[in-house]
């Protein structure tokens, strides 16, 4: 038996949750992978993958033993690149998750430039504005810019914050009348975000504290690059974030709403498994894009 193989496919049935998958990935049949894991396992003298007809687990010693193996291929393939001389290098393939409009306006300019800073650097993009699974997708990292984030084993790094506005186009005012306090959002059409902590629900800080106010969504939608589009063309008023509201706001397109009044911020989080902490690229495309954001004032 390869350990090294079988240690290597044991890692990837894991974080795929799936043998068909790690069998795929890894240009073998399903039943070569499994041989690998039961070899692994009479090798070990114990069960590390509970199987049944529906699904797949760890077992108590299955989860010990997934740690240290990430922990030791990682460390495997660190002195393998230093040894050869690749350290400084960055290359093969980087898998990342990132919020489709966020991806679009605000990550494609700085990914360019990583690029082309990293001429080996091969780069696999899912813009999804849904949260993903980012071990079973085979992620090395997912942006997520959310509130806060739920409570797992992945690592996460703080990268930046943003704002959010309630935004109008200057024509639904002229023809709708303008807010002038929170109670005003029950006489307007309303427009909402539906993947928001709490889509129809708006909470406000104010002068005089914080005020919730359930607002009469007429239109709901999974995407703030569609939302701003309905909002521009006059159908309601919206929350944008502030990458996609400020230039409309400086051009004159879109017009501030109840601006005494705050929405809480949002943080941009880089999100990644323990196990990708090692690879350079994951370390060195995490540095590069703090440093960009913060310079683009996140």
């Amino acid at each position: 038996m390869d350990l090294l193989a079988a240690m290597r496919s044991f890692r990837r049935v894991v974080e795929l949750q799936s043998f068909n998958k790690a069998a795929e990935e890894r240009g073998q049949s399903n039943a070569s992978i499994s041989k690998q894991i039961r070899q692994l396992e009479a090798r070990l003298g114990t069960v590390l993958i509970v199987r049944t007809t529906r699904r797949m687990s760890l077992s108590e010693t299955g989860h010990s033993y997934f740690a240290e193996c990430c922990r030791l291929l990682d460390e495997l393939d660190h002195l393998e690149r230093t040894t050869s001389g690749e350290a400084g290098e960055i290359n093969g393939r980087l898998r990342i998750n990132a919020p489709l409009s966020f991806g679009l306006t605000v990550l494609a300019p700085m990914l360019a430039r990583f690029m082309t800073l990293h001429q080996q650097l091969k780069v696999d993009m899912r813009l999804d504005d849904h949260v993903l699974d980012v071990v079973s997708e085979g992620f090395d990292l997912s942006i997520r810019v959310r509130a806060a984030l739920a409570d797992s084993s992945l690592v996460a790094r703080r990268l930046g914050e943003i704002e959010q506005f309630i935004c109008a186009a200057p024509a639904y005012l002229s023809a709708n009348g303008t807010p002038t306090e929170v109670g005003d959002l029950k006489n307007h059409h309303c427009l909402a975000y539906r993947l928001a902590d709490q889509p129809g629900n708006w909470v406000l800080e104010g002068p005089d504290g914080a005020t919730s106010i359930d607002v009469p969504a007429r239109f709901v939608v999974d995407n703030s690059l569609m939302l701003c589009e309905m909002i521009q063309s006059g159908v309601g008023i919206g929350v944008l974030p502030s990458f996609i509201a400020n230039p409309l706001l400086a051009n004159g397109k879109l017009l501030r709403i109840l601006p005494q009044h705050k929405l809480a911020r949002r943080s941009i989080y880089a999100v990644y498994p323990p196990s990708r902490l090692l690879l350079p690229r994951v370390r060195v495309f995490t540095e590069f894009l703090a440093g960009e954001l913060r310079q683009a004032g996140f």
